[in-house]
């Protein structure tokens, strides 16, 4: 199976290595990047081919990636529009919508084109994609779409492709949200007393070991955290403090501006390309 990709940044990179881990031959991934230290990079780092024109690398291609930036994603599918045969065409740009880049590809109404929402913990592999396909995708083409992002964590297919735009929000915007908390951790621990470095490191494992008893346990938040928060208690006094100021329905309205904000980007360069 050849697989090229349109792309050679940092998600491409994290997609690549986690395909060569995982068993799928350097030699059949290639890699389409104008920027010739990132094709040495990814050359030496995967043992991929790496070129700067398409015509050398996507004909007979099985899967393409497009792993390029937003605003440069109708170019280049205008420019790949003859090269892409029958492949399987997967978009990771965030936010380009399925009839755009059909569009742009050349207007086949039979192409299998998947639209993925990845996130950045994806360069560690612990990354959560999203995945839309629309009926003209097969069974074997979801399939295969399925295994090249599951290579930097976990998938989940969502139903409609409108409802990538909240998984944007959720996951894809997530981790940013999580640096935010962490961040407001360790500046409250150093107002409290503690060494930025020692509120640093309070704070972070916190995170990581709530999250990890959170995936092994069967329960849902809300018991999880009333399991830790005893009548009177500490935990209690801060819950308290968080509801009083608002912070869920602060985290709800956040996630609400993110999810217009990804429809609205969608719309606005969709129209202008």
């Amino acid at each position: 199976m050849k697989i090229s990709f349109i792309g050679g940044g940092n998600m491409a990179a994290a997609l690549i290595g986690g395909l060569v881990a995982r068993g799928f031959a350097a030699p059949s991934i290639q890699v389409v990047e104008r920027l010739a230290d990132a094709r040495e990079r990814l050359a030496a780092t995967h043992g991929v081919t790496c070129a700067a024109d398409a015509d050398a690398i996507v004909p007979g291609s099985d899967v393409i990636v497009l792993a390029v930036k937003p605003q440069q994603l109708a170019g280049v599918a205008r420019t790949l529009a003859p090269l892409v045969g029958r492949a399987v065409v997967i978009s990771i740009a965030a936010g380009m919508r399925l009839a755009d880049i059909r569009r742009w590809l050349g207007g086949d109404p039979t192409l299998a084109l998947v639209r993925a929402m990845p996130n950045t913990p994806a360069l560690i592999g612990m990354g959560i994609t999203g995945l839309y396909a629309g009926p003209e995708v097969d069974p074997a083409a979801r399939t295969l779409a399925e295994r090249i992002l599951a290579a930097a964590g976990k998938v989940t297919w969502v139903e409609r492709e409108q409802l990538l735009d909240p998984v944007t929000a959720v996951s894809g915007s997530g981790p940013a949200y999580v640096f935010y908390f962490l961040e407001a951790m360790q500046a409250a621990g150093t107002a409290l007393g503690l060494t930025a470095d020692t509120a640093r490191e309070l704070a972070l494992e916190t995170f990581r070991g709530a999250a990890e008893l959170a995936a092994r346990s069967t329960e849902d938040f809300a018991t999880l955290r009333e399991r830790v928060t005893s009548p009177g208690g500490t935990t209690e006094r801060a819950l308290a403090s968080m509801t009083g100021d608002g912070v869920a329905e602060a985290i709800g309205r956040a996630l609400m501006a993110a999810n217009t904000r990804a429809a609205e980007l969608a719309d606005q360069l969709g129209r202008t390309a």
